[in-house]
């Protein structure tokens, strides 16, 4: 089929700013339905594999293709200011899109990660041309969901995307103007450690003249209003999720599907859909350096653009559904299969406590601290020095740092050396009987006490197998002074107990036989989260003088039963 390509179409906002837009459709025929992508970085570069959906594919299949340079980006006008201009710029370029001869007026629009946040942003505002959209690997809150999690800064995906995807592509646009601060930028890429290390966390001017938002996001590390006008709301459209067992999204992900199923009295999978694979951000092919989920993990393998536009093809032009009729397809781990469920958390989840304890010392895992659905402990606590000049060092998980490629650093990474350093609680179950899966939200509920008025604690489920190797399987943290409420910290009275409620997000996994379950606690995850220096003062201002070392407990006596809490999903062979 041939096609018709325009390029750098002016599409002016109502404000008068004009936004550089591409169209892609058939050369004959028409009018099509329309699909709608807006992104930051570079549609000229950004390729036609665009938020999980090749561009080419769609429009060869009788999609009207739009791709649009948000605000402030490469070669559209304006000034750049993330989420701020996204729900009435997206509103009105849908409203243009509906409106163009080659269009039927019924628009959809796709994408992941920030192209995600797009759609929800501009969803919001509900343009009455948009008819459903498809948001992969993203959330809809950009405090909780995004930049925040437990109420610790998520120092290394913040930086990282600051300098390399939205700083450095600022400064692109007019090099000859900024080479000072581009050849600056270029040298914090080639050094990120430097980068994260960098105390205070805000003191990096190059990068914040060129992304001054760096700076509000770490002056508003409360719930407060600014994160409240950013977010969005729930729309009533039909939307597809997608998202990662080992993205850094999954959290926003899942909530964006439990946020419009709360709409509705019963899963819908032609309202509603939720997929999640064996991915983390920007790696979608299921292999990771130390596991590969086998040839069917792959999003290329699942043919995501394949269900995308079997989903516009039914939401915006009618056409019969051909997706599955489950509400929620995942995969899960361990037998590497994919699985159609009837909704999220799974109806028949069952819900366990693992209760922690030792007989003397459960540091490192060579400790002999206990995981166990029995209660009863040798010992009433564990007690750990964190010290925030020396902290535990990020390995695996949902991350997004540097490498080789993004993914290198993230996902099913072997815990082994983290678990030899002193400051790692390691409390470890029996080998198993029988297989367990466990596939939902995982929590940890800790009795803590610390002798610092701050600190975090962090906690990590982990598969140990036979030969030792104890690969990551979900992690998350509490910044102790949120431990109520994320809107309005509460500091620590040193030495008094408190109890505690650490997110893990969630999985899907088996734990085969012989393996055993085990529960990481430290209170450092470095750089995937800033360090908390355990002092009373806003922590992006700390400085190395203010840095205070901790004495961290976990207590878990007969009267404090510090629990690891699975989703276990029993059934029949």
């Amino acid at each position: 089929m041939d096609l018709v390509v325009e390029k750098n179409l002016r599409v002016a906002m109502r404000d008068g700013v004009e936004l550089a837009t591409d169209v892609y459709r058939p050369a004959t025929g028409g009018p099509f339905p329309t699909l709608l992508e807006r992104i930051p970085y570079n549609k000229e570069s950004y390729g036609m594999i665009s938020g999980w959906v090749d561009v080419l594919r769609a429009a060869r299949e009788g999609f009207a293709v739009v791709v649009q340079d948000t605000r402030g980006r490469y070669q559209s006008d304006g000034t750049f200011r993330p989420f701020a201009d996204e729900r009435t710029d997206g509103a009105d370029t849908i409203a243009w899109a509906a409106g163009q001869a080659w269009s039927t007026g019924s628009v959809g629009m796709f994408g992941s990660s920030y192209t995600g946040a797009t759609q929800w942003l501009a969803a919001a505002e509900r343009p009455p041309a948009l008819a459903t959209i498809s948001a992969a690997v993203t959330s809809r809150d950009y405090y909780a969901g995004w930049l925040y999690q437990g109420g610790a800064f998520r120092l290394g995906f913040a930086l990282q995307w600051v300098i390399s995807a939205l700083g450095l592509g600022e400064l692109l646009r007019n090099p000859s103007v900024e080479e000072n601060r581009l050849a600056d930028l270029r040298r914090k890429l080639d050094n990120m450690d430097d980068v994260f290390h960098t105390l205070p966390a805000r003191d990096h001017p190059t990068l914040t003249a060129v992304a001054p938002y760096l700076t509000q996001w770490l002056d508003h590390p409360d719930r407060d209003g600014y994160w409240e006008h950013l977010s969005a709301t729930v729309p009533d459209i039909p939307v597809l999720n997608i998202g990662g067992w080992h993205d850094l999204f999954l959290g926003g992900t899942i909530d964006n599907y439990l946020a419009l199923r709360a709409r509705s009295d019963r899963p819908d999978a032609r309202r509603q859909r939720l997929i999640i694979g064996p991915w983390a951000h920007g790696a979608t092919s299921g292999v990771f350096p130390e596991r590969s989920f086998g040839v069917e993990a792959g999003a290329d393998a699942a043919d995501i653009t394949g269900v995308q536009l079997a989903w516009f093809k039914e939401h915006l032009a009618g056409s019969p559904s051909t997706v599955s009729p489950s509400p929620v397809r995942i995969f899960v781990m361990g037998p590497d299969v994919w699985r159609d469920e009837p909704d999220w958390p799974l109806p028949d989840t069952e819900y366990v406590d693992y209760f922690l304890g030792s007989a003397t010392d459960a540091r490192t895992s060579g400790g002999d601290g206990t995981l166990s659905t029995s209660t009863g402990s040798a010992v009433a606590s564990d007690s750990f020095v964190y010290d925030p000049a020396d902290p535990v060092t990020t390995c695996g998980g949902a991350t997004f740092l540097p490498g080789l490629f993004i993914g290198a650093n993230a996902g099913p990474r072997d815990q082994t050396r983290t678990e030899s350093r002193r400051d790692v609680l390691c409390y470890t179950s029996a080998p198993l009987d029988r297989s367990l899966e466990v596939t939902g939200p995982v929590r940890a509920k800790l009795y803590i006490s610390s002798s610092a008025v701050d600190t975090d604690f962090t906690a990590t489920l982990v598969d140990v197998g036979p030969d030792g190797r104890a690969e990551l399987i979900c992690d998350g943290i509490l910044r102790c002074r949120y431990r109520t409420s994320t809107a309005r910290p509460e500091f620590l009275e040193p030495g008094a107990i408190y109890e505690i409620d650490i997110d893990l997000v969630a999985t899907s996994c088996v734990f085969d036989v012989g393996h055993r379950l085990r529960l990481d606690i430290s209170s450092s995850n470095f750089p995937k989260y800033d360090r908390n220096p355990n002092a009373a003062i806003p922590i992006a201002d700390a400085r190395h003088e203010d840095l205070v070392v901790a004495t961290n407990t976990v207590w878990h006596d007969d009267t404090r039963l510090s629990r690891l809490v699975l989703p276990v999903v029993r059934r029949s062979a």
